[in-house]
């Protein structure tokens, strides 16, 4: 059988990013060998080190050359070094460009406890029994992509303002994807929105309850921002899909990383309605950002990044073999008590665990990976 090749383009970053990027890509062709397929890796520089070499956050050229691979993978981007509110030019707007650009509107950030890091979470352990929850926020509109004015005028007299707008088919298709995945779950899903107060909020639920109606299996519940970030802290188990609009749902899912004991262990994949020959196209990263305090020094987390390409292998390349091995092999490394600094409990009880940095915590994970027998029946099948 001849493998099989997948084209990803790799976005290594800033920070941190390019060491989290890496380690995924050590596991990915770990997982590769054994299965017979193989990764053609591209790198592109994007964020804070492209507005070093080219003056702009992502050219167009790179932002077509994304479009053009079965997927992309990404680490993080920015740090202090770009961080002037007022500087024309800002790392973040790469995220934009990539989003908007190739139609990416859905981000999906599933949120679960491994048994093993109960202790890492400074919620009380019987809060996180039963915790599995996936956030669907809407990527595309909202106050990062509306009208802005910038600050300006005398000081004691400056303004500045931002719109946020929505228009219901932007509205629609991330509701209605929401619905779907939460027929394949637990058939719950949370709406939020701020409509007691914000006019867009109120078209949100608007277009919720009709996608709701015509949904009669899954339970729609609306829930307001401010009281579901409560909830999600006091009752997370209560929740299975939650879908929101793209600040609410920025603010959301980083809370929701305590739950999990770490914002290291987070995956996300960012995606739109292109499918490729092998699966549905989309961006994948994890939700921490490039930690500049810790870049360079063998201290990150890869695990969120290598569950984010778990997520790439299983949706973009339809891979659902070596994303499972991958997962599995996670969860090993976990019980067999390697940690991260990040994933060390806070009550300072560190028995029978071992800390290690980036390097050593990603050659755990690919020592690990075990490739079923039924699996590598079905790889090594003639095709």
């Amino acid at each position: 059988m001849t493998d099989a090749h997948y084209r990803v383009a790799t976005i290594p970053g800033d920070g941190v990013g390019p060491e989290v990027v890496a380690a995924a890509r050590a596991v990915v062709d770990a997982a590769g060998e054994a299965l017979g397929f193989a990764v053609d890796w591209s790198e592109l520089l994007v964020g804070g080190a492209a507005i070093d070499a080219y003056g702009v956050a992502i050219r167009p050229e790179d932002v077509e050359a994304c479009g053009a691979a079965d997927a992309i993978l990404l680490g993080a981007v920015g740090g202090p070094k770009w961080s002037d509110p007022s500087a024309a030019v800002r790392p973040e707007q790469a995220l934009f460009a990539l989003r908007g650009g190739l139609g990416l509107f859905a981000n999906l950030r599933p949120v679960s406890v491994h048994p093993a890091l109960v202790g890492s979470s400074p919620l009380r352990p019987e809060l996180l029994e039963g915790v599995d929850l996936l956030i669907v926020r809407e990527l595309t509109g909202g106050l990062y992509f509306g009208e802005r004015e910038e600050p300006s005028g005398p000081v004691g007299a400056r303004r500045a303002a931002d719109v946020l707008p929505y228009t219901e088919s932007e509205i629609r298709r991330v509701v209605e994807l929401a619905f779907e995945l939460a027929a394949t779950r637990r058939g719950h899903v949370t709406s939020v929105d701020k409509a007691n107060v914000i006019a867009t909020s109120r078209l949100w639920r608007i277009v919720a309850t009709e996608i709701g109606a015509a949904h009669p299996d899954v339970t729609l519940v609306h829930q307001l921002v401010d009281s579901c970030a409560m909830l999600l802290v006091r009752r997370p188990a209560d929740f299975d899909v939650i879908v929101t609009e793209n600040l609410f749902g920025d603010i959301l899912s980083d809370e929701a990383a305590v739950l999990a004991g770490s914002l290291g262990m987070l995956p996300s994949a960012s995606l739109g309605l292109r499918r490729t020959e092998h699966g549905t196209f989309g961006l994948y990263e994890p939700i921490h950002g490039s930690a500049p305090d810790i870049a360079g020094r063998d201290l990150a987390n890869p695990i969120g990044t290598v569950l984010s390409a778990a997520m790439l292998l299983r949706l973009s390349l339809g891979r659902e073999d070596a994303a499972a091995a991958i997962e599995a092999a996670v969860s090993r490394v976990l019980d067999d008590g390697f940690r991260t600094a990040d994933l060390l409990p806070p009550d300072g009880h560190h028995d029978g665990l071992r800390q290690v940095g980036t390097s050593a915590m990603t050659a755990a994970i690919v020592e690990r990976i075990a490739i079923p027998e039924a699996a590598r029946a079905i790889a090594a099948a003639p095709s």
